[in-house]
């Protein structure tokens, strides 16, 4: 793939969702924003609070904290599902940048086993933009042929990163969270405010160089 295959989101043309822990839309070629976290990354006690939170972000939305989010959401139009969905990421994504659990990644040569990967197959099987390795978690943006082609991505490269970083380590156990965040983007403006928001991000988080790793691709 290439930069020319690359697209938005599209409402008029086809697209799938595939239901997982948290939903999955995919278009061919569409750019997308994911976030993985570290299986650690929300110990149990900081996702009680986030609940708490996310509850309050729902009943402002006019939504109920208590029913199948899914279900309520299918009943608004396609911008207030991505308004809803985008200010829930923002609140994950403070929660994950205050550094709760082991924050492996801070280990630069963690940082990099997972980047590598992530950039193993670019220009072949996907095209990435734009990658932010944090202490707990990792942003990326990048587009696919397909829905299909990009979950099953996701799975091999969790489980090559979280393989081989466990074996640095020298230890086990799950290391990425089962699930992960993604949203397509509908725009220029989205397209431009993510690679912003990658570039921030460490900031944000008051991390120093060495304790993050970010890529950017220049395009044309």
């Amino acid at each position: 793939m290439d930069q020319s295959d690359l697209s938005f989101f599209d409402p008029a043309a086809d697209w799938d969702v595939v239901e997982r822990h948290l939903p999955h839309w995919g278009q061919p070629g569409c750019m997308c924003f994911v976030t993985w976290r570290l299986g650690d990354a929300l110990p149990a006690e900081i996702l009680v609070q986030l609940d708490v939170a996310i509850g309050d972000l729902l009943r402002g939305a006019g939504l109920d904290p208590d029913s199948d989010l899914r279900v309520q959401l299918s009943q608004h139009p396609c911008k207030f599902r991505s308004d809803v969905y985008h200010k829930l990421f923002q609140l994950r994504d403070r929660f994950l940048d205050s550094g709760y659990g082991a924050c492996h990644l801070a280990n630069r040569e963690c940082a990099e086993i997972v980047l590598e990967s992530l950039l193993k197959f670019d220009g072949e099987r996907y095209f990435m933009t734009d990658v932010v390795v944090m202490p707990n978690h990792a942003h990326f943006l990048v587009g696919f042929a397909s829905q299909t082609r990009f979950l099953k991505q996701c799975t091999e490269w969790k489980r090559f990163s979280g393989r081989a970083v466990n074996r640095y380590l020298g230890i086990q156990g799950s290391f990425w969270q089962v699930d992960q965040f993604d949203h397509l983007l509908r725009g220029e403006k989205w397209f431009d405010y993510y690679r912003q928001y990658i570039v921030d991000n460490p900031k944000k988080a008051s991390l120093r160089l060495g304790e993050f790793l970010h890529f950017q691709k220049r395009l044309a």
